[in-house]
């Protein structure tokens, strides 16, 4: 059923429901009825050389964007870099999971900054790019003052439809304001924050899981409008914005 939560955020379009528990970072999993294969996991820092086997292939794009690894974390280290990107080839069908965890490091002094995950890419590029292949674009966005027709203002999220390297067109977007007193330093700089996303390539489902719930079981959902998708990679990118991602909550 709606909570009036979501009905209040999500246009009724976005649903809220308890299921499942995990979290860690970028780790992939495939779906089968019963059991869940563990497909990839990302370590970074100085497990990259102890596990290379299990790193997949991946490019951090040309033209935008200053990307390396600090420890145990991976930095986007230019906060004016606007299509900053990291090309990760994934295989991808039926249902996955897409986990990691994200700090804020700098860059929202201007009044804007974004992140987000092309899900079921295609074909990249690795350069900087408007689009990513044929794919679709989870976003979550601060912006003081939009410019784009549909972005609310303030703390928003988009759902964004790539046909292509250069285009990309908006789906669908959410205000997400009444959780904008969440942006604290605490919850965001002292404490990175888990991210956890489901897709179903085979019916559309996306379930985008609450990082407030310690045991990230409650999510929102929605559809994207394309089924039966398969995709060969995944991109990671910022906008504006300096972020660190890793493993674990």
């Amino acid at each position: 059923m709606y909570s009036n939560l979501t009905k209040e955020c999500y246009n009724e379009r976005i649903k809220y429901h308890p299921e499942f528990t995990l979290s860690g970072w970028l780790i992939f999993y495939k779906e089968w009825p019963m059991k869940r294969i563990l497909l990839i996991l990302l370590v970074l820092g100085v497990g990259v050389s102890l596990f290379a086997q299990q790193l997949p292939e991946h490019h951090f794009a040309s033209g935008s964007g200053n990307w390396g690894f600090i420890g145990n974390r991976l930095y986007q280290n230019d906060v004016k870099a606007g299509l900053a990107k990291v090309n990760l080839r994934i295989p991808q069908s039926g249902p996955m999971i897409y986990e990691f965890n994200v700090r804020y490091e700098d860059g929202i002094e201007d009044g804007h900054g974004g992140f987000g995950i092309h899900v079921f890419v295609d074909d990249v590029i690795h350069r900087a790019s408007w689009g990513s292949g044929n794919s679709y674009l989870l976003w979550l966005n601060y912006d003081e003052k939009p410019i784009t027709k549909g972005i609310p203002r303030g703390f928003s999220a988009q759902l964004y439809r790539s046909t292509s390297n250069s285009t990309m067109d908006l789906v669908e977007s959410f205000d997400l304001n009444q959780y904008a007193h969440l942006l604290t330093y605490e919850n965001c700089v002292a404490n990175p924050v888990p991210a956890k996303i489901w897709v179903d390539g085979n019916t559309g489902e996306v379930r985008v899981y609450d990082p407030t719930d310690p045991a990230l079981e409650d999510y929102f959902y929605l559809y994207l409008p394309t089924r039966g998708l398969r995709g060969n990679w995944v991109s990671l990118r910022t906008n504006g914005i300096k972020l660190s991602f890793a493993m674990g909550n």
